[in-house]
């Protein structure tokens, strides 16, 4: 029998994506409300696609209702971090407002369950490495604020409308689809290693490190690197347990391995055969040192353990969608080494 039809809102970005293949593949139809503002509409292959903005809860409540959605996964928000500090009204009304609107029209549906899409960035700089899920909320910056506000509004919503909820705080999402159907595809571009291999392809001119003198084994800041389809694999465990009845709550998704900035891009230089000039900047406000999911109850919880989070992995299936992306670029590792 083929599984209940869920709402992907944002299911057109990175993330978003790369869950509605999982989906898809374990019998469920994805059903994506994304605005496009940043996802890309060749990404949604696995569903249906319903233009729109969560902030429009008429919009929301009718597709709820014409495709009898029963559970919703929530992805949709704005997502840079330095642009939320530039413009923190934009990311209290995308990511705030738009999740209690959602909200609203799931409530107005009768549509009571959803998993979030959370994020690392609650805590800010924690004093403590690995982090936990019980390590306390501190966040630096307003994208970190908006997701702890949005978790706080959930544990508000399951008191006063029974709404049930799970919020997957991710660290370093990385890799792309194994079958390079999916990858990394943002305008601007910020994660390191899609900036990595954007420069040695010859889109981007002013690559840099920031920060090579933390207090770490090489200097340079260490971070918990996820594979995206490995987060795929979590919400849908995430989706498994709401539907089974299970509790909502706050799961970490990492490994419980840090590796370092020097450590990712020797990876890419091994990958790819190619020699990439480096420039060392200043370190980033906000950026701690050190970033480590103790992720051991996602593991009790969700019965989720990462597959595909080796650096090995993350870099082959990354490098591997950049050159089917830009083929013009980039043909063969000779090529890029010579």
């Amino acid at each position: 029998m083929t599984a209940s039809p869920v709402l992907v809102t944002g299911g057109a970005g990175y993330v978003g994506a790369h869950t509605c293949k999982a989906l898809h593949r374990a019998g469920y139809t994805p059903v994506v409300f994304d605005n496009l503002s940043t996802g890309h509409k060749s990404f949604v292959r696995w569903g249906p696609l319903v233009p729109g903005d969560i902030r429009d809860v008429d919009a929301v409540c009718h597709t709820i209702r014409t495709y009898q959605v029963e559970a919703v996964l929530h992805f949709a928000a704005s997502a840079y971090v330095g642009e939320s500090v530039a413009d923190p009204k934009k990311y209290y009304e995308n990511n705030v407002g738009g999740s209690l609107s959602l909200l609203g029209a799931m409530i107005e549906a009768g549509c009571r369950k959803i998993v979030f899409s959370s994020s690392c960035a609650i805590y800010g700089e924690p004093e403590k490495s690995p982090i936990d899920e019980k390590t306390p909320q501190n966040p630096v910056n307003p994208y970190g604020a908006s997701k702890a506000m949005v978790e706080r509004i959930l544990c508000d919503y399951e008191k006063a409308h029974d709404i049930r909820a799970i919020a997957l705080r991710y660290f370093n999402a990385s890799g792309a689809d194994p079958e390079s159907e999916l990858g990394e595809l943002r305008d601007p571009e910020t994660h390191l290693i899609p900036r990595a291999m954007m420069a040695i392809q010859g889109y981007i001119q002013d690559f840099a490190v920031f920060g090579s003198d933390y207090p770490t084994p090489d200097g340079t800041a260490v971070r918990d690197y996820i594979h995206v389809s490995d987060l795929a694999e979590a919400h849908l465990a995430a989706i498994r347990r709401l539907f089974a009845g299970g509790e909502g709550r706050a799961f970490n998704l990492g490994t419980g391995r840090g590796y370092s900035v020097k450590q990712v891009l020797d990876a890419i230089t091994t990958e790819t055969g190619a020699r990439l000039a480096v420039s060392n900047a200043p370190r980033r406000p906000g950026d701690p040192p050190v970033l480590v999911a103790d992720a051991s109850y996602s593991k009790m919880g969700l019965g989720f353990t990462p597959r595909l989070s080796d650096l090995k992995s993350i870099v082959k299936t990354a490098w591997a969608w950049h050159r089917r992306a830009h083929p013009q670029l980039v043909t063969t590792k000779e090529e890029v080494a010579g």
